[in-house]
Protein backbone atom coordinates (compact mmCIF):
# COMPACT_ATOMS: atom_id res chain seq x y z
CA UNK A 1 0.00 0.00 0.00
CA UNK A 2 2.85 2.40 0.81
CA UNK A 3 4.35 1.60 -2.57
CA UNK A 4 1.03 2.42 -4.30
CA UNK A 5 0.90 5.73 -2.43
CA UNK A 6 4.45 6.58 -3.44
CA UNK A 7 3.77 5.62 -7.07
CA UNK A 8 0.63 7.75 -7.23
CA UNK A 9 2.35 10.78 -5.77
CA UNK A 10 5.31 10.36 -8.10
CA UNK A 11 3.06 9.92 -11.10
CA UNK A 12 0.64 12.76 -10.45
CA UNK A 13 3.14 14.97 -8.65
CA UNK A 14 5.22 14.73 -11.81
CA UNK A 15 2.22 15.85 -13.82
CA UNK A 16 1.89 18.93 -11.63
CA UNK A 17 5.56 19.75 -12.11
CA UNK A 18 5.23 19.21 -15.85
CA UNK A 19 2.19 21.50 -15.99
CA UNK A 20 3.96 24.14 -13.88
CA UNK A 21 6.96 24.10 -16.22
CA UNK A 22 4.66 24.27 -19.23
CA UNK A 23 2.81 27.27 -17.78
CA UNK A 24 6.16 29.01 -17.33
CA UNK A 25 6.81 28.29 -21.00
CA UNK A 26 3.43 29.88 -21.76
CA UNK A 27 4.52 32.97 -19.86
CA UNK A 28 7.71 33.13 -21.93
CA UNK A 29 5.63 32.81 -25.09
CA UNK A 30 3.45 35.71 -23.98
CA UNK A 31 6.50 37.86 -23.21
CA UNK A 32 7.85 37.31 -26.73
CA UNK A 33 4.43 37.90 -28.25
CA UNK A 34 3.89 41.16 -26.34
CA UNK A 35 7.41 42.38 -27.09
CA UNK A 36 6.88 41.82 -30.79
CA UNK A 37 3.36 43.20 -30.92
CA UNK A 38 4.58 46.45 -29.35
CA UNK A 39 6.84 47.12 -32.36
CA UNK A 40 5.80 49.89 -34.72
CA UNK A 41 8.86 50.49 -36.91
CA UNK A 42 8.73 47.82 -39.59
CA UNK A 43 11.83 49.09 -41.38
CA UNK A 44 14.19 47.20 -39.04
CA UNK A 45 13.53 43.98 -40.91
CA UNK A 46 16.49 41.93 -39.66
CA UNK A 47 15.90 42.74 -35.99
CA UNK A 48 12.19 42.04 -36.38
CA UNK A 49 12.86 38.79 -38.18
CA UNK A 50 14.99 37.65 -35.25
CA UNK A 51 12.13 38.48 -32.87
CA UNK A 52 9.70 36.54 -35.07
CA UNK A 53 12.13 33.61 -35.19
CA UNK A 54 12.40 33.55 -31.40
CA UNK A 55 8.64 33.83 -31.00
CA UNK A 56 8.14 30.93 -33.38
CA UNK A 57 10.72 28.78 -31.60
CA UNK A 58 8.98 29.29 -28.29
CA UNK A 59 5.55 28.88 -29.92
CA UNK A 60 6.41 25.55 -31.57
CA UNK A 61 8.04 24.26 -28.37
CA UNK A 62 4.98 25.25 -26.35
CA UNK A 63 2.52 23.66 -28.77
CA UNK A 64 4.63 20.49 -29.02
CA UNK A 65 4.92 20.12 -25.26
CA UNK A 66 1.15 20.48 -25.00
CA UNK A 67 0.43 17.77 -27.53
CA UNK A 68 3.19 15.31 -26.77
CA UNK A 69 3.50 15.63 -23.02
CA UNK A 70 0.74 17.55 -21.23
CA UNK A 71 -2.36 16.30 -23.05
CA UNK A 72 -1.07 12.75 -22.98
CA UNK A 73 -0.66 12.95 -19.20
CA UNK A 74 -4.07 14.57 -18.72
CA UNK A 75 -5.76 11.86 -20.77
CA UNK A 76 -3.97 9.13 -18.83
CA UNK A 77 -5.08 10.72 -15.58
CA UNK A 78 -8.65 11.04 -16.85
CA UNK A 79 -8.62 7.40 -17.92
CA UNK A 80 -7.40 6.24 -14.51
CA UNK A 81 -9.92 8.30 -12.56
CA UNK A 82 -12.69 7.42 -15.04
CA UNK A 83 -14.96 10.31 -14.06
CA UNK A 84 -16.02 11.67 -17.44
CA UNK A 85 -12.74 13.36 -18.26
CA UNK A 86 -12.15 11.33 -21.42
CA UNK A 87 -15.41 12.52 -22.93
CA UNK A 88 -14.56 16.08 -21.99
CA UNK A 89 -11.12 15.78 -23.55
CA UNK A 90 -12.68 14.31 -26.68
CA UNK A 91 -14.76 17.47 -27.08
CA UNK A 92 -12.01 20.00 -26.31
CA UNK A 93 -8.94 18.48 -27.98
CA UNK A 94 -10.20 18.91 -31.56
CA UNK A 95 -10.69 22.61 -30.87
CA UNK A 96 -7.18 22.85 -29.45
CA UNK A 97 -5.86 21.07 -32.53
CA UNK A 98 -7.39 23.82 -34.67
CA UNK A 99 -5.35 26.38 -32.75
CA UNK A 100 -2.26 24.25 -33.28
CA UNK A 101 -2.79 24.47 -37.03
CA UNK A 102 -2.97 28.26 -36.80
CA UNK A 103 0.25 28.36 -34.77
CA UNK A 104 2.10 26.04 -37.14
CA UNK A 105 0.86 27.93 -40.19
CA UNK A 106 2.10 31.16 -38.63
CA UNK A 107 5.49 29.54 -38.06
CA UNK A 108 5.58 28.35 -41.67
CA UNK A 109 5.01 31.92 -42.92
CA UNK A 110 8.37 32.98 -41.55
CA UNK A 111 10.43 31.19 -44.17
CA UNK A 112 14.20 30.93 -44.42
CA UNK A 113 15.33 33.99 -46.34
CA UNK A 114 15.40 37.71 -45.73
CA UNK A 115 12.15 39.51 -45.11
CA UNK A 116 11.11 42.72 -46.78
CA UNK A 117 9.24 45.45 -44.99
CA UNK A 118 6.15 44.23 -46.83
CA UNK A 119 6.74 40.68 -45.51
CA UNK A 120 7.12 42.07 -41.98
CA UNK A 121 3.89 44.04 -42.34
CA UNK A 122 2.06 40.88 -43.44
CA UNK A 123 3.46 38.97 -40.45
CA UNK A 124 2.26 41.68 -38.09
CA UNK A 125 -1.22 41.42 -39.57
CA UNK A 126 -1.16 37.67 -38.90
CA UNK A 127 0.31 38.24 -35.43
CA UNK A 128 -2.98 39.73 -34.27
CA UNK A 129 -4.88 36.64 -35.42
CA UNK A 130 -2.29 34.43 -33.71
CA UNK A 131 -2.82 36.36 -30.47
CA UNK A 132 -6.57 35.81 -30.58
CA UNK A 133 -6.02 32.14 -31.33
CA UNK A 134 -3.57 31.75 -28.45
CA UNK A 135 -5.99 33.42 -26.06
CA UNK A 136 -8.66 30.90 -27.03
CA UNK A 137 -6.17 28.03 -26.73
CA UNK A 138 -5.03 29.12 -23.26
CA UNK A 139 -8.63 29.22 -22.07
CA UNK A 140 -9.25 25.68 -23.33
CA UNK A 141 -5.99 24.41 -21.84
CA UNK A 142 -6.79 25.98 -18.49
CA UNK A 143 -10.23 24.38 -18.63
CA UNK A 144 -8.68 20.96 -19.27
CA UNK A 145 -6.11 21.37 -16.52
CA UNK A 146 -8.88 22.34 -14.11
CA UNK A 147 -11.22 19.51 -15.09
CA UNK A 148 -8.75 16.73 -15.82
CA UNK A 149 -6.01 17.36 -13.28
CA UNK A 150 -6.72 19.92 -10.57
CA UNK A 151 -10.06 18.29 -9.79
CA UNK A 152 -8.15 15.13 -8.80
CA UNK A 153 -5.62 16.83 -6.51
CA UNK A 154 -7.42 15.74 -3.33
CA UNK A 155 -7.70 12.15 -4.57
CA UNK A 156 -3.99 12.03 -5.37
CA UNK A 157 -3.02 13.51 -2.00
CA UNK A 158 -5.16 10.96 -0.13
CA UNK A 159 -3.72 7.95 -1.95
Amino acid sequence: MLENCRNARERWGGVSELIDRWLKDRQELLVHYCDLSAESDFSQTEALKQKFVRLCEVLVDYVSTGHFEIYEQLVREAREFNDGGLELAGKVYPRIEETTEVALNFNDQLGEGDLSEQDITALFEQLSHLGETLESRFEMEDFLIQHLHTVHADKVASV
